[in-house]
């Protein structure tokens, strides 16, 4: 087993996302609002994702040593490095999850549930506590959900699964589609930071972040046939969780 292999068995849940009736459904400011909505809980939950394999993978304890990953762990602290304090567009430095939010306000999405969240969170409520009382679809919490379950187990391969089929692999071609629209639907509203964001994603995973994460995959793995099985489980599931994510925002955009 190997990552070709792994690409071609998850062909048919990566190809339904990408051809996901979502992307045609963003046409008014009011559809990009309730994207945006969904979409900032799938931002804000890659960062921990990344922390675990952060933690899982390099050396965030003293006294420090070595991680048995050297490959691994310079892509990991790459991503770190570009997503928790990434140049912003007027030359700051931020999170990607603090530009999205930015980039929310900009276009006058609802932040507010956001909000409440993060709050119960560094308020002391469980992860579990905090996405049960959550008012958003209930796909989106499985979203959610499944994010954390995959991090409570703990294992690197399955973490790393999720990441790299999940976010890394999938992001630019995805957020290719969401860009099409957006001169067409929206030519007199300014988006910068929103459409930053994307490209900014979009050349960094694809050019650098995806081919490096595949790379992880394969040190992981290794010679492991079972810790390949696991990642075409994890990477089948994640995807599926990301449809029923773009689900969840599809009815919200209908509804509206």
């Amino acid at each position: 087993m190997n990552i070709l292999s792994v690409n071609q068995l998850i062909t048919p849940e990566r190809n339904a996302l990408l051809q996901h009736p979502l992307y045609q459904k963003i046409t008014s400011i009011a559809h990009l609002q309730k994207f945006m909505e969904g979409h900032v809980y799938a931002v804000w939950d890659f960062m921990s994702l990344l922390k675990a394999l952060q933690q899982k993978l390099t050396c965030t304890t003293t006294p420090w040593f070595a991680s048995p990953y050297p490959q691994t762990r310079y892509l990991i602290n790459e991503i770190v490095l570009a997503e928790e304090s990434d140049l912003t567009l007027d030359g700051q430095r931020l999170s990607h999850f603090e530009m999205y939010f930015d980039a929310m306000e900009d276009a006058q999405a609802n932040t507010q549930t956001m909000k409440d969240f993060l709050v119960e969170l560094q308020n002391g409520h469980t992860i579990e506590q905090a996405i049960a009382s959550l008012a958003v679809d209930p796909d989106i919490k499985a979203f959610l959900a499944f994010s954390f379950d995959v991090i409570a187990q703990g294992k690197p391969h399955e973490i790393a699964a999720a990441f790299t089929f999940g976010r890394e692999d999938l992001i630019p071609d995805m957020f290719t589609e969401i860009l099409k629209g957006f001169q067409l639907n929206f030519p007199e509203t300014d988006l910068s930071k929103l459409i930053y964001y994307f490209e900014r994603h979009i050349e960094l995973d694809g050019d650098e972040h995806g081919p490096m994460a595949m790379q992880m995959i394969t040190e992981l793995c290794g010679t492991d046939e079972q810790k390949w099985q696991d990642v075409i489980r994890v990477s089948k599931a994640a995807l599926e969780k990301r449809y029923g994510l773009w689900n969840a925002i599809e009815r919200n955009i209908e509804s509206n």
